[in-house]
């Protein structure tokens, strides 16, 4: 089931399913909502899932100006107080993970538990395993093929809008986001960082990532890509479930989570 939302950033489009606490999927760069594939009935099953496409993807027009993740964050703290009506888990995926963080910093009270998949928190030159494939990547090339036919199978603004959207995108990887550490150390929500092996980031940033944010999980789901959540749909969806019901970590070995040491004299059980 799909509407509009008049925010004030952008008139967005969403879709919704499922009931109980919401979740909400916030999708790949050049995406659409039907890149969840399978993965949306399961988590369906146990929550309301609620799935907008950002501004300038799907169904959701583009705007005057660059695009950033700063303002498609905005538009995501705007869906979240007027669309769902309070903090949601939040689900994102590629740069829905970058959007996903930027929420989690700006704003943490609305959000209750993270996913970031194939996020990064620096530029794509900083973080691609080739940097190189960024360069390749044009328009009307077969790199983007895929995701120039997902755009113009519904975007309200015609696909003879596609090299400029196309353009932004690019632009917008080349130079942002722009996170450090120290910013990821002010996440409060706790956060899956979940990747396939063989990401287009490198695993030494994603797993700088994971430890900049306090006591983050870490997935690396082996035989898979930047499209992991397409390839394996069940095992993500079971591990993004498995961390959204779970309450607290607990395991026999604890070094990165052991308990701090007491006063003098004590030792951790």
């Amino acid at each position: 089931m799909g509407d509009y939302a008049d925010l004030p950033g952008v008139r967005t489009w969403y879709e919704t399913d499922g009931t109980g606490d919401p979740l909400v999927l916030l999708h790949g760069g050049f995406c659409t909502n039907d890149t969840w594939g399978a993965m949306r009935a399961d988590l369906a099953a146990e929550y309301r899932v609620l799935l907008p496409e950002r501004r300038a993807h799907g169904h959701t027009p583009d705007v005057e100006g660059p695009l950033t993740y700063q303002d498609m964050a905005e538009d995501t703290v705007a869906f979240v107080e007027t669309v769902v009506g309070g903090a949601a888990h939040l689900v994102g995926w590629s740069d829905g993970g970058v959007v996903a963080l930027l929420v989690a910093l700006a704003r943490p009270e609305l959000v209750h538990k993270l996913v970031v998949i194939g996020a990064t928190f620096r530029p794509a030159p900083e973080c691609f395993v080739e940097p190189a494939m960024l360069d390749a990547m044009t328009p009307e090339g077969a790199e983007l093929a895929f995701f120039r036919e997902l755009y113009e199978a519904v975007t309200p603004d015609g696909a003879d809008h596609w090299p400029v959207v196309a353009a932004k995108v690019l632009d917008m990887w080349r130079t942002q986001p722009t996170l450090t550490p120290e910013d990821l150390a002010r996440v409060r929500a706790p956060t899956l960082v979940l990747v396939g092996d063989d990401d287009l980031m490198t695993l030494e940033h994603t797993t700088a990532l994971y430890r900049a944010v306090p006591g983050a999980q870490l997935a690396v789901v082996p035989g898979a890509s930047h499209v992991v959540p397409l390839e394996k749909p069940a095992l993500v969806g079971r591990l993004i479930l498995d961390h959204l019901a779970q309450d607290s970590v607990d395991t026999m070995m604890p070094v990165l989570r052991a308990p701090a040491p007491g006063p003098a004299g004590d030792t951790a059980a």
